[in-house]
């Protein structure tokens, strides 16, 4: 499987950031998929997650800011955020994993990253 985000560039605080990750086929639809970002000096955070029946949960840096979703006919899953802050500037990347006994585990599946800068 491989992962392609695209979506990240310069964003003004307050706008809107639309971020997609395309898989290279369609096994991913039996998978929870997970969107991360690390910034510099800090380590990988997970961000948000939407498991195989579309069940979604978020860090509480983006809870109600954020929406990740999927596209199961395009092989795709989007994070969406709102109002972003210069805070959020990172590589975001997005992966594969699997959901049970109430949490995320990623899997060795990861997009090349995507980097999102927030800056007036």
């Amino acid at each position: 499987v491989q992962l392609v985000e695209s979506g990240g560039g310069l964003v003004l605080p307050g706008g809107s950031l639309r971020l997609s990750c395309a898989a290279s086929n369609s096994i991913f639809r039996e998978y929870a998929m997970a969107w991360y970002r690390q910034a510099p000096g800090k380590q990988r955070e997970l961000l948000a997650f939407i498991t195989s029946g579309n069940s979604t949960n978020y860090a509480d840096s983006v809870k109600g800011r954020a929406t990740i979703s999927r596209d199961s006919a395009k092989n795709t899953v989007y994070l969406l955020m709102n109002s972003p802050e210069p805070e959020d500037t990172a590589v975001y990347y997005c992966n594969v994993g699997a959901y049970y006994s109430g949490t995320y585990h990623p899997t060795g599946y990861w997009g090349q990253g995507t980097q999102v800068t927030v800056s007036s």
